[in-house]
Order: structure tokens, then sequence, then C-alpha cells
């Protein structure tokens, strides 16, 4: 997408009165929305104009930064949010990117304090488990397409490399989700035993695998492979089946089995 220029223009004070740094942001969560008649009436305007447009025609209608301005209305109830918005766009990208920044990396950015990375945070835990709930518990042949939306919604702007194992029953419905380690930016420690034997507790008869590259491609390391390997054999001694083991980039994703390692 093509970047946004941030705009130069500082929020207006409300009271007259220069307020510190962050202030308004930290008060954020507390001032009821009543508040929003206070405003200057071209913050008021535009706020009101956002939100009827998104009634009418949901988050298509809208550009990632006037959605990203939609969220920190909460958060920010007493300024323009608008230059927030184009600076956390410049800084990571996109709408998603945003959510799943790390709050530390968030904080970097000028005029994001708690009330923000709160705010984002709850928006990004409420998509995960929206996307979630529609694989959990059904059988993942037919819900393949939502699956992968799961995994991208969970996985795909990472900072750094996360390891999932999806366990599925008899039937290949997913009875579980666990994630099973963190790494760094390029590596994550894997180990096939403690794989096994959580399918074990589960009483699970199959699993997928699924791993993120930060890097955004999703093209695997001979240390994926070998790692896939080691737990497919490991699986297969146990009675268990490997059906996949999926990485996750920026914008598409790699299947093993679909690739032919598997």
């Amino acid at each position: 997408m093509t970047r946004a220029h941030v705009f130069s223009e500082a929020p207006l004070p409300l009271f007259g009165a220069s307020a510190p740094p962050g202030a308004d942001e930290a008060e954020g969560a507390a001032l009821p929305e009543a508040l929003a008649g206070r405003l200057p009436s071209y913050i008021r305007d535009h706020r009101a104009r956002l939100r009827a447009r998104f009634r009418e025609g949901g988050a298509a209608a809208m550009p990632d930064y006037e959605l990203l301005e939609l969220v920190l209305f909460r958060a920010i109830p007493r300024q323009d949010v608008k230059p927030l918005a184009r600076r956390l766009l410049d800084r990571f990208g996109d709408f998603n990117a945003v959510l799943s920044a790390e709050p530390a990396r968030l904080a970097d950015v000028d005029g994001v304090g708690d009330a923000v990375v709160t705010e984002l945070k709850i928006v990004a835990a409420a998509a995960q488990r929206m996307a979630r709930a529609r694989v959990m518990h059904r059988p993942v042949i037919s819900s393949w397409d939502a699956l992968l939306d799961y995994c991208h919604t969970a996985m795909a702007h990472a900072a750094t490399e996360q390891f999932r194992v999806l366990y599925l029953d008899r039937k290949n419905v997913l009875i579980a989700d666990e994630e099973q380690a963190r790494g760094t930016v390029d590596h994550v420690p894997v180990y096939p035993r403690e794989v096994v034997k959580r399918a074990l507790e589960l009483n699970a008869s199959a699993l997928i695998l699924v791993h993120n590259h930060p890097s955004g491609d999703p093209t695997p390391s001979d240390a994926d492979i070998t790692m896939t390997m080691q737990i497919r054999d490991a699986a297969e001694v146990l009675g268990l089946a490997l059906h996949d083991h999926l990485i996750i980039g920026r914008m598409r994703e790699l299947s093993f089995r679909s690739a032919g390692y598997l």
C-alpha cells in the first residue's frame, strides 16, 4: 500500500491550557463519550462522519488510517487522532501490523501511551478470538480456509517466531491449539518429544504444525525441514499422523504437504 504523509498539526488542547504530553490519553479510558460535545467542532464533526460511514458501509468502506482512527477514538477522546493514526501506519505498514506490533514497539511511536496500547491489544485479541472460534471443535478439512485465516491473524505479523501445534481427534476435529514455543526473529526451539507427548495427553490422533517467518518469506529452511521430519518420525512410532506443517508469511503461507515435503 502507498504510505500516507504524516500530518503535522498538533492536537488542540481542550480547555485552552496546554496539557502535559500523554495526559489526554492517560485519562482517555476513564472519560465518557459525552465529553465529545466539548471537542472543537471540526474534530467532533469528523468523528461523527467516520462513525456514520462505518455504520453504513462497514470496514470495507474505510481505508486503514480511518479504521485505526475509530479504534483510537476510545483511547484518546479529547484530541484529533488522525496524525497518530498516520504515524502508526507509517511505522508499521498496515492496520494488521499495527494491531500485532509488540507493546514496546508501539510505545516508541510519539503519542502512544498505555491507553492506546491497551485499546489496540483489545481489538487484536478480539480478532484472534473470533477467528479461533471459527475453527475450534470443527473438522479441519471442511474449515481449511478458516484455519488459514486464523493462523494469519494470530501469527503473520509477529516480530518473533512462534511455534504452534494443532491437535486433532480421529475425525480430524480440532481439539486443541497450543503455542509450544517462542523464539527470536529467525529461530524457535522445538522439541519433538514434547510435541508427541502432549498429543498422547490430549488423546489426539493427528497434528498440524504451524510456525511463522517474521521475514515474511514462508520458504522453509533446512532446520524447518529437519525438525518436521523428526516430529513426523516420532509421531509415526506412536501411531499419530502429521497432516501438515504450515509456515505463515506476511502475505502467504506454505504447506509442507502441498509443496511435497510430506
